[in-house]
């Protein structure tokens, strides 16, 4: 009998962690489905380059806020009410960005997906983490991170689908016109999910410890038992009512208290890793992945379709991280993955750097006929060593307008190098980075930081990581047109040396120590 209940315990702690996640799901494909839409909006809004970066890092920018602000009104709404809220905030987003008919519609629509990211990314591992019992609250946990990788996935596929289906000649697909409005579509579609999201979310009941704290004892044991039995839902009870009361007597955790002389260290190592987990350009990598295939010259379809191993091989290292993690720890995991993105990076400048651009007769006479061609015959037979000085020939010769519209055939028809060398490039830095600082460092900041201040030592570098993000996201295509394919991706892959030096140095192992123990060992006085 105990066995039937602690199973019919276990099954309902999962479906309601797989339905919480799915707001990870949410998360991840509204980051990356932007990769897919920039190429097109670019042209449909004549964007310069840092409004293109505006289109991708707006959502980083309103999450960072959400973030902020996530926690103290679940702690006064409720954790579900605020996931509904998300959820909504989603689906908002998802038709007003497909419908938006202006630049400026556009980024207001996704920055209010980002109040959704930012919201989920808190609330979802939260809520998990106060419904599950101990001895599952890991594996639960990891259900979030997970989803976020699977819907940065789905995102990359839908984008291919719904790409191929713009140039298939099927009736229906004419009809709802995903040639003509394919970015549109692109966007619309995470309505589905999130309208699924928020539908699931009535099958879940409200965080049991977000009862015990309001008072309300009896609905937070129903909650308790479900989950764990009528034992174990004492005994949670009893311990959040001594928690409580002890917290009651201390003073109130102030945004000071991060600066104390004793938080030097851990703040020091919190600051350098989050900043350290951005600005080495992983979403660079992420939000303009075809993009940056693009620049290759494989074209369109084929950097669509690349971007669908990225989102697999994401998955997978992920999965290699949560095996590995406490078994080998967390530094080696860091050490290995920084320099995994040192090397890769540094092969990817190395592989645009052995680019050169001719466009000679036949490829000339091959470009697309909505191509005026006669401009070019001046540079015909020209060789050009770097996609800089070739993008400033075509844009002097068929005016900057018709030069951007073309880019992606007049690469594709003028470069000669291995766009092999780009994939591996481009796979190995997505895979170093799963594998290491992307899901350890979550784990590394909810173990430094004392207990007392965890929370809110947690959400300042996790602010400081989402701000960093944005100011990535929003320089990268400047970065591209300004310095260079091979100079952007060195700077990156130098960066990454920097962090690898940091790491083996500085960057203390965790692995196999009680929280207590971390924080007599990294944090010089009793705060």
């Amino acid at each position: 009998m105990k066995e039937t209940m602690a199973l019919s315990s276990k099954r309902y702690v999962i479906f309601v962690s797989l339905v919480v996640a799915l707001g990870g799901f949410l998360m991840g494909f509204d980051a990356s489905v932007i990769s897919g839409v920039v190429k097109f909006i670019e042209l449909e809004f004549d964007l310069t380059k840092i409004q293109l970066g505006w289109a991708v890092g707006s959502l980083a920018l309103s999450a960072t806020f959400a973030m902020m602000v996530a926690g103290p009104l679940s702690d006064r709404y409720g954790r579900k009410a605020l996931l509904k809220t998300a959820a909504l905030l989603y689906f908002a987003s998802a038709i007003s960005s497909a419908l938006a008919p202006t630049f400026g519609t556009l980024i207001f629509a996704r920055m209010i997906g980002g109040l959704g990211v930012g919201a989920s990314l808190t609330l979802a591992p939260m809520y998990i983490a106060e419904i599950s019992p101990a001895h599952l609250r890991g594996r639960m946990v990891s259900f979030n991170q997970l989803n976020i990788v699977i819907g940065l996935s789905v995102a990359f596929f839908t984008n291919y689908l719904i790409l191929r289906l713009g140039g298939a000649e099927a009736a229906w697909a004419e009809t709802l016109k995903f040639g003509e409005h394919n970015w549109r579509w692109m966007l619309g579609m995470e309505s589905l999910p999130a309208a699924f999201y928020y539908l699931c979310l009535f099958a879940v009941p409200e965080s049991p410890r977000w009862f015990i704290m309001k008072g309300r004892d009896d609905e937070g044991f129903k909650v308790f038992a479900k989950a764990g039995g009528e034992a174990l839902a004492r005994q949670e009870i009893q311990t959040m009512h001594d928690s409580l009361a002890k917290d009651a007597n201390k003073e109130k955790v102030k945004f000071t208290d991060l600066f104390h002389p004793s938080m030097r260290f851990v703040l020091m190592i919190g600051l350098v890793v989050a900043v350290l987990q951005q600005i080495t350009g992983i979403n660079s990598v992420f939000f303009y992945a075809p993009m940056i295939f693009e620049q290759s010259g494989i074209g369109t379809d084929a950097s669509f379709s690349q971007a669908i191993w990225m989102g697999l091989i994401n998955l997978v290292f992920t999965l290699v991280a949560i095996a590995l993690i406490d078994r080998i720890g967390r530094k080696p995991l860091l050490a290995v993955g920084m320099a995994g993105m040192a090397l890769f990076m540094f092969v990817l400048a190395a592989g645009f750097s052995s680019a050169t651009y001719t466009l000679n007769e036949e490829a000339i006479a091959n470009l697309p006929k909505t191509i005026n061609s006669v401009p070019l015959a001046t540079i015909q037979n020209k060789i050009f060593e770097s996609d800089i000085t070739f993008k400033t020939a075509l844009s002097d010769h068929l005016g900057s307008q018709s030069a951007k519209s073309h880019e992606t055939d007049l690469i594709s028809a003028a470069i000669k190098m291995n766009p092999t060398l780009i994939l591996i490039g481009i796979l190995g830095v997505v895979a170093s980075f799963a594998a290491s600082i992307g899901p350890v460092m979550w784990v590394l900041f909810s173990e430094l930081f004392p207990n007392r201040i965890r929370g809110l030592a947690i959400a300042f570098v996790a602010s400081i990581s989402s701000a960093i993000s944005f100011t990535m996201q929003l320089i990268f295509p400047w970065e591209l047109a300004t310095l260079g394919n091979s100079i952007t991706f060195l700077i990156y892959g130098m960066l990454a040396a920097v962090g690898l030096v940091f790491i083996l140095a500085i960057v203390p192992e965790t692995k196999g120590k009680t929280l207590e123990e971390l924080e007599a060992k990294l944090v010089d006085e009793t705060l």
